[in-house]
């Protein structure tokens, strides 16, 4: 299990500086702005259901300060994507800027690799893959994943967009061999073909992408009934051991943990790396030393109990509902936007990336949520759901005017 190099308790530089600025400029557009195109769709405001459980969660916390300035940090991030996205208008094309800084950071990491500037994460004394510019090889991993996917949305482009699509594409398989994340590729694999595979069916079903997953968990539950310990098996195949390289000692630990406080949990971000009396230093080890419980969803639960899980499952959910009603205006960037939220959806089973600002997994979702919040129809009156005004009425009113015309 990888170990996280340096103080992650010492306050970082963004964190102090860039986000409270950027945070005061979305604000002076909200203030400043056209109040008429900011409304919040359904599953956002599901969303703050969820930020208003975490935030209160301050008053029960293990460490109050920490879990106070850890929540202010995480609600600078969030106003500063969601609140001027929200506000643009619907021709400005988020995905694309997204897009370019994934070229330019793809084309920044090949560089410094090939070049030497990057050397190998160690772990025991063993390389376990390059890292770039990254904090360790696991994000490069993700990153490379992330740019693999808007690349296969840009290749079917035109024009320049699809010659830096291959360009992104080939520079991002590169990247992900030489960090060795071989769970974010077979991650990406999977995300990319399971979103077609849902769109299509959810066409065909006329439902949502939502609705198509639900079988999934289920089919989980039943297969590992049927052969075991489904998950060591699944580590054996992908990592060479049955513990998801120590992961699942980790899980042990953090199940036994969540016990102690099922409903409410233990306060936002106010378990792991709070101090000397952390509760996670009970498990002694490496394991004390974590920075998560390396799976998304335990660590939900550790800062707001099943409470704050059951909430967050209803976003996810409803966002992939609104990925949907993307889809149905604009296939292939419904795919991409599925896509990217299925492969965050699975790799947060193995990393820890739900509500954690300076988790690109995060900032993806945020972005993919907020993005499929711009396409959301505005004024709900009369819209089916495409989205479109139903034709019929609008026929038999012209009908009407035409008879009056002729009588």
């Amino acid at each position: 299990m990888f170990i996280y190099p340096g103080n992650i308790m010492t306050p970082r530089v963004e964190n102090q500086v860039f986000w409270p600025v950027i945070t005061a400029v979305a604000l002076s557009c909200f203030a400043f702005g056209n109040l008429s195109h900011f409304a919040l769709p359904p599953h956002l405001k599901y969303f703050s259901a969820y930020l208003v459980l975490a935030g209160a969660s301050v008053l029960w916390a293990f460490k109050p300060d920490f879990a106070v300035s850890r929540f202010l940090t995480q609600m600078m991030l969030l106003i500063s994507i969601i609140v001027p996205a929200m506000l643009a208008a619907r021709t400005a094309d988020l995905m694309r800027g997204v897009f370019l800084c994934f070229l330019f950071g793809s084309i920044l990491n090949a560089f410094l690799i090939l070049g030497g500037y990057s050397r190998q994460s160690l772990a025991a004394g063993v390389e376990i893959g390059y890292q770039g510019y990254l904090q360790y090889k696991g994000v490069l991993g993700e990153f490379a994943a992330f740019a693999i996917l808007f690349s296969l949305y840009e290749i079917f482009q035109s024009g320049w967009r699809r010659i830096w699509g291959f360009v992104v594409f080939i520079t991002s398989i590169y990247l992900i061999l030489v960090s060795q994340s071989k769970g974010s590729l077979g991650f990406a694999i999977l995300a990319a073909i399971l979103a077609e595979f849902v769109l299509i069916v959810g066409k065909k079903m006329r439902v949502s992408p939502a609705i198509v997953l639900l079988p999934l968990p289920i089919c989980y539950a039943v297969l590992s009934r049927m052969v075991g310990d489904l998950v060591s098996r699944i580590s054996w195949h992908l990592y060479g051991n049955w513990t998801l390289s120590g992961r699942t000692d980790i899980w042990y630990f953090v199940n036994y943990e969540i016990t102690k406080k099922p409903l409410l949990g233990w306060g936002y971000r106010s378990f792991w790396l709070v101090g000397s009396d952390s509760p996670a230093l009970e498990a002694g080890g490496w394991i004390a030393q974590m920075p998560s419980a390396h799976n998304g969803y335990l660590d939900t639960i550790l800062d707001t109990g099943h409470i704050g899980l059951i909430l967050f499952l209803i976003f996810i959910f409803t966002t992939l509902q609104a990925i949907g009603r993307v889809a149905d205006r604009d296939p292939a960037r419904g795919w991409l936007l599925l896509s990217i939220a299925l492969f965050i959806i699975l790799t947060n089973f193995l990393e820890a990336g739900w509500m954690r600002g300076q988790d690109v997994l995060w900032l993806m979702f945020v972005i993919v949520a907020t993005e499929a919040g711009r396409h959301w129809p505005r004024s709900h009156g009369g819209l089916g759901r495409g989205g479109s005004v139903p034709r019929k009425p609008v026929i038999a009113r012209r009908r009407l005017a035409v008879a009056r015309t002729g009588g």
